[in-house]
């Protein structure tokens, strides 16, 4: 046991520190009757003050009805029944303007001692919640002196929200396999990038005067007119990967240049395109070894990586080899993230845009549209901004770079456009949320990047996916601070008849084996069948009787069935226990059934 004492806390600076890391649940598909689970591990989100700093405070809000939330003598009391228990001296502190006590643990505690104090909270029914009383920071801008150029991380209207994500992770621990052209020396890159490997084996394609080896150093793709195909212009150097790489990972803060996305991520260039592009085989064999799959002739890869982004592609759908390479990568535990293609054209007829086990990414322009190249399709699963510099170059997406026309010249930064940098975009994102989560699967990851999308501010002809990508919103999901990560689902089949102007119906769901509250974005799934809408009141109803209305009746309402999914902050609710979908109808002459529900947490 150790004596609390506020005078002899160790401060930290308010400039040196960040918002905890969080972890958060494996996904999973549950139904009603399910039995319980064995409670979940307490995340670090409710013992960290500030990454690897234990809590020193919890913030504890009691139930409405309990003597907690009105007596500080009885929250002081509770303080010391619960530090008895998990072994340490805690202290009523004060009452928060909100209605919660803050509680001190002391000084030198381990996580594990903070984990064992919170657990006792936890357990406790009349504890609406307990959190760190967390140590936070100034919002501050990057200090990279083209940041205020990158329109693509921060703008309100079509930014992919990504200095919000910044407080919560940085990418760190996870590297990302960029295959593509390979890597340029750029300096404001190069203390994020990690060994690679060059996989052209045809050395024409690889214009670097042998065929595989460990260098993946970029050469530079240049052609001469009809060098590839007849009619074919001379184009100059692309420095493709080097452009991709950055807009991952670019160094962040250091007083120069861009801000990369997952700034403390590295990245481990693969090289598979040169002149002309690339063949099928490299790149499978490319995403084997990214996975930490083995590769005949390619030493064991010492940087296996979580993430893999190929901003490459080419016509066809996904082929059988391409999509077995992927599958095998994914069951390893990587994360595959693919450019749409920018043909305007639907992207089911492109590879590996069509491939199945990928997040397939098409590009959005500064005002939330889908980009005029962008290829669509139900295939594609996300947006993200690709820029458009056909009339302004600088809404393009600007990243590192090179000068040089055929080899390597002087470093420097450009605006490109394409869907080929809206997918370094959600892999940059698939490195946040790993870092924030080590536990996360691709295919969580996949739906939290969904579940979490905003809607776009513009338009998209032929579907861009969920919507626009948000990162502050999903890193927040999925490190367990808020939002949804598309996880658990608790589903009622059992159809219940709605009468015509009468009492109103519940139909009932049992949630059990989460721990803590429900979340800030709990969403309850509805399929309501009804000849008249407008006359339907819907109300979620939480354990403790609480209610949240769904919808409201209205006579301008004509339309037939509820079908919808609502989105409910009901992170003041314990989330075990059994949930109501209450249902009435007010007016007479139409009838109905709830066919079904559900939530999804």
């Amino acid at each position: 046991m150790r004596t609390s004492t506020s005078l002899r806390r160790k401060l930290i600076s308010v400039a040196a520190v960040s918002a905890a890391l969080f972890t958060a649940a494996t996904a999973s598909v549950a139904v009603a009757q399910d039995s319980p689970t064995q409670e979940a591990a307490v995340p670090a989100a409710q013992t960290e003050a500030a990454p690897g700093t234990p809590a020193e405070r919890l913030i504890v809000g009691y139930k409405s009805g309990a003597a907690e939330a009105k007596s500080n003598k009885a929250a002081e009391a509770d303080a010391a029944a619960k530090g008895k228990e998990a072994g340490e001296d805690l202290d009523f502190k004060r009452r928060l303007g909100s209605g919660a006590a803050l509680v001190d643990l002391g000084e030198n505690l381990t996580k594990s001692d903070v984990s064992d104090v919170v657990s006792e909270y936890r357990a406790d029914p009349q504890v609406a919640y307990v959190v760190p009383d967390r140590l936070n920071k100034p919002l501050a801008t990057p200090n990279d002196t083209e940041y205020s150029k990158q329109w693509d991380l921060f703008e309100t209207t079509a930014g992919m929200n990504v200095p919000g994500a910044w407080d919560v992770a940085t990418g760190s621990g996870v590297t990302v396999a960029v295959i593509d052209t390979g890597y340029v020396t750029h300096s404001d890159l190069g203390a994020n990038i990690v060994a690679g490997y060059d996989f052209i084996s045809d050395a024409t394609v690889g214009n670097d005067g042998n065929g595989r080896d460990s260098n993946p150093a970029d050469p530079g793709d240049w052609t001469a007119a009809n060098e590839c195909a007849s009619g074919d212009p001379a184009y100059g150097s692309s420095w493709h990967g080097t452009h991709v790489a950055g807009t991952i990972a670019a160094v962040t803060n250091n007083g120069k240049g861009v801000a990369g996305i997952a700034y403390g991520a590295k990245v481990s260039p693969l090289r598979v395109l040169g002149k002309c592009g690339g063949y099928d085989s490299d790149i499978i064999d490319a995403i084997t070894w990214a996975s930490g799959g083995t590769v005949s002739g390619v030493p064991a890869n010492a940087n296996v990586a979580k993430v893999i982004n190929m901003s490459l592609g080419g016509g066809g759908a996904c082929s059988t080899a391409t999509q077995s390479a992927i599958n095998a990568a994914v069951n390893r535990g990587t994360t595959v993230v693919v450019a749409a293609g920018n043909s305007n054209a639907n992207a089911s007829g492109y590879s590996p845009a069509s491939c199945a086990n990928v997040i397939s990414v098409a590009a959005a322009d500064r005002q939330g549209n889908r980009s005029y190249y962008s290829n669509y399709g139900t295939v594609v699963d996300i947006a993200a901004p690709g820029g458009e510099t056909n009339s302004v170059a600088a809404n393009g997406i600007l990243s590192t770079l090179n000068s040089g026309e055929q080899g390597p010249s002087a470093e420097n930064y450009d605006y490109y456009q394409g869907t080929s940098m809206a997918a370094p975009h959600v892999a940059g994102l698939a490195a946040l949320m790993k870092s924030a989560n080590p536990a996360l699967t691709p295919a969580q990851i996949e739906s939290a990047i969904k579940t979490n999308s905003r809607a776009l501010p513009g338009t998209c002809s032929g579907g861009c996916g969920a919507g626009l990508a948000d990162a502050a919103k999903t890193v927040q999901a999925v490190s367990g601070s808020g939002g949804s990560t598309g996880g658990t689902t608790f589903t009622s089949t059992s159809a219940v008849s709605i009468p015509d102007n009468g009492s109103a119906i519940e139909s009932p769901i049992t949630v059990s084996g989460r721990s803590g509250n429900a979340p800030s974005a709990l969403q309850v799934g509805v399929d309501i069948t009804h000849t008249y809408r407008g006359d339907l009141v819907v109300d979620l109803v939480a354990p403790d009787g609480s209610t949240y209305r769904l919808k409201s009746a209205s006579s301008s309402d004509s339309a037939d069935n509820v079908i919808a999914t609502y989105t409910v902050n009901a992170s003041s609710e314990t989330a075990n226990g059994t949930w109501k979908l209450r249902v009435q109808d007010t007016a007479a002459q139409d009838t109905g059934r709830v066919n079904s529900w559900k939530l999804t947490f």
